[in-house]
């Protein structure tokens, strides 16, 4: 069954430490206090900043910005926001595997289109995949099975999937600035939920296990599932049909839908997460509204209005989103001046 083009193709973890009692005041910051400092992988900037008094003022209750525990949302974005999302979305990867895991059993899509493509492993033509292309593909690589059987599938492929670049685990390459405001913010009460155009439930394969988000905070584009008895068992069966695309204004109306509160921080890098953030700053009282601008092709990559990577189609960046960061206030986090280290293992 081929899927409408109205499929979406897009994209499918320090907390703060207590005072430390009388030594570290007699005599001066120990090593280890230093080495525990919330944020450690961030150099000092407007960006870190910026997080540092959002939490300050909405935590603190003499502070006009106060915002009870049970109000502190925080929704991030993933691909290109928490981990990699160059040459292609890992989620692309995954079903690009899928293809030719499968192919032996579908003969035809040795000539058949996108397939034909796929089998010839022709990475810049992939790039320029269009919509309905991309939903060929994610029809018949992420359907026609349970949620159940899915899972176990997409978990399998990422215990062993390795980026093409960098030669790691994908679940390797998770930007370590970002697990530290994910744990600094949950370490202020703040709940915090990925809102991603990519796939919810390939998201959920690894959520806990990364970034410390449970599978239920983890909100995504989704397929039609359908209940049936299969084996004497109760089973929801992924059918080939686009439920919700978690994309642009998806993102906000994904949030009302699911968690019912308008977000006081987000976090996002796309053209794709600018009405989550418009949502996010629309609200009363402070606001945190963070992009993650790719501006560090030696550590990571280079892409939007830092060039490098002009052609790309995968986390669009545009000199307009730019502009309206800085009209709306907006903060832009540059990989490249404001991050110490990119990944954990740097």
């Amino acid at each position: 069954m081929t899927p409408t083009p109205s499929v979406a193709s897009r994209r499918l973890m320090l907390g703060v430490l207590g005072a430390l009692p009388a030594l570290p005041v007699l005599f001066g910051a120990t090593t280890a206090q230093a080495q525990t400092a919330p944020l450690s992988s961030w150099n000092d900037g407007a960006a870190k900043q910026a997080i540092l008094d959002f939490v300050k003022a909405t935590t603190d209750r003499t502070s006009e910005n106060y915002v009870p525990p049970m109000d502190r949302i925080a929704t991030f974005d993933q691909d290109g926001t928490l981990w990699v999302e160059q040459p292609l979305y890992a989620q692309a990867f995954f079903a690009l595997d899928r293809v030719h895991e499968m192919a032996p059993h579908h003969p035809e899509w040795k000539s058949h289109e996108p397939f034909k493509t796929v089998l010839a492993n022709d990475l810049p033509a992939l790039a320029h995949f269009s919509e309905r292309d991309w939903a060929e593909l994610l029809a018949v690589t992420h359907a026609g099975m349970s949620q159940s059987e899915f899972l176990e599938i997409a978990t399998k492929w990422l215990a062993t999937a390795k980026h093409p670049r960098f030669r790691r685990l994908f679940t390797e390459l998770i930007y370590q600035p970002m697990i530290e405001v994910l744990e600094y913010l949950r370490a202020n009460q703040f709940e915090t939920y990925i809102v991603t155009g990519g796939g919810q439930d390939f998201v959920r394969a690894y959520s806990q296990r990364v970034y410390g988000i449970s599978t239920q905070q983890v909100i995504g584009s989704s397929l039609v599932v359908k209940y049936q008895l299969k084996d004497g068992k109760a089973a929801l069966m992924r059918q080939p049909k686009l439920f919700f695309n978690d994309n642009n204004d998806g993102k906000a109306i994904g949030i009302d839908l699911f968690i019912g509160k308008r977000p006081y921080a987000a976090f996002g890098n796309s053209t794709g997460d600018q009405q989550m953030l418009e949502y996010t700053g629309s609200g009363n009282g402070v606001r945190l509204k963070m992009l993650v601008h790719h501006d560090d092709a030696a550590r990571e990559y280079a892409y939007g209005p830092a060039g490098g990577l002009p052609d790309t189609k995968v986390g669009t960046f545009t000199q307009a989103l730019m502009d309206e960061a800085k009209a709306r206030g907006w903060t832009v986090i540059s990989m490249k001046s404001d991050w110490k280290r990119v990944f954990a293992f740097e």
